[in-house]
């Protein structure tokens, strides 16, 4: 394999820069299950400002705040409205039905839906149907190639979920990727919603977190399910530093991410064999297909690899390429010529 390594699997790859280890090595700690680690609160606090809520809750993992919020959330038996592909039903090894013991019901296209399709899936109060308790939005949206979920449509959701009575959650592992690309403050975007997540080691950079925030009430019912769940650690302030690291330094170069997503996907559209349109690519990932005939998806990957380019297949002929903050324009530009090269 080259020396040099272009890594465009996921943006989860990024590596703490040398004043993110120093803020690590720096970092005040206690613990934190007797609620005593200052620099996690520090950034519990962060969290529920930026968002506009009233607590937060750092957690292992995105797939670790999901799961507790359906389980704050909802009770065994209740259906959640949700998004085609939506990393809560398609990434997380089925841990809402074993976990929170809830069913999911589809909604729409591509990860956005709308009000009107969260009032046509309500069923009648009846005994023989499963009662929805929560509605889940996802933005910016993992498998819709970061596509982020229009702001009046998400206002018009909270608006129908609470006049039926129905709590609504935001995924937002992404969200400050939809903040930057909008201008928009993160608080505007989870103003809607009852509770929401952002996710610390994608493309802000930290190694390891999410931080889960809503209103005392469902932060306090978070922290139960976090203890069982085994999330509640110790002297987790190491790992807290990081994340307050991050917002504090890596929110706002989020731009380049996405500007460095458009170079590529612009260049990838022009290259025979690759179907992309480059004006779906809003953020940070860039999801592609290899038109027929061509080479399988497994043999372009690894065709790939050997050149210096990590790819990540995407379901059929799609492929996705992630950029981040270990991502140069360079490199975009490089992986360009890679994928060409091995289409030719």
């Amino acid at each position: 394999m080259p020396q040099t390594t272009i890594e465009l699997r996921s943006d989860t790859f990024t590596r703490p820069s040398d004043a993110m280890r120093r803020a690590i090595a720096a970092a005040e700690v206690g613990d934190d299950v007797w609620g005593e680690d200052p620099t996690v609160v520090r950034l519990e606090q962060r969290v529920a400002e930026l968002l506009g809520k009233e607590a937060g809750l750092f957690v292992a993992s995105g797939t670790m705040a999901n799961q507790v919020a359906l389980l704050s959330h909802t009770r065994h038996g209740d259906e959640v409205l949700i998004g085609w592909r939506s990393h809560c039903i398609t990434y997380e090894s089925g841990g809402g039905a074993a976990l929170a013991g809830v069913m999911f019901r589809v909604l729409g296209e591509d990860g956005m839906f709308t009000a009107d399709q969260v009032l046509a899936a309500l069923p009648p109060e009846d005994v023989h149907f499963a009662q929805p308790g929560l509605v889940w939005i996802e933005n910016t949206h993992n498998a819709a190639a970061g596509r982020i979920f229009g702001q009046h449509e998400v206002e018009r959701i909270a608006a129908v979920a609470r006049e039926h009575g129905l709590a609504i959650h935001l995924d937002g592992a992404r969200l400050m990727n939809a903040a930057v690309a909008l201008g928009r403050p993160a608080r505007e975007l989870a103003a809607p919603v009852d509770s929401g997540s952002i996710c610390l080691s994608k493309g802000l950079g930290a190694p390891v977190g999410s931080v889960l925030a809503g209103s005392a009430d469902f932060i306090r019912r978070a922290r139960r399910y976090r203890k069982m769940l085994g999330g509640a650690m110790r002297q987790v302030g190491i790992l807290a530093a990081a994340g307050l690291f991050a917002l504090e330094h890596n929110v706002e170069r989020l731009a380049r991410d996405h500007d460095n997503a458009g170079l590529l996907a612009r260049g990838l559209a022009g290259i025979p064999g690759v179907r992309l349109d480059p004006a779906t690519v809003q953020t940070n990932i860039v999801i592609f297909e290899l038109a027929e005939p061509g080479p399988e998806v497994e043999a372009f990957v690894e065709a790939c690899r050997d050149q210096g380019l990590l790819l990540a297949g995407a379901g059929g002929r799609r492929l996705r390429a992630v950029v981040h903050l270990d991502v140069t324009r360079e490199q975009c530009q490089a992986a360009v010529q890679i994928v060409a090269q091995v289409l030719a």
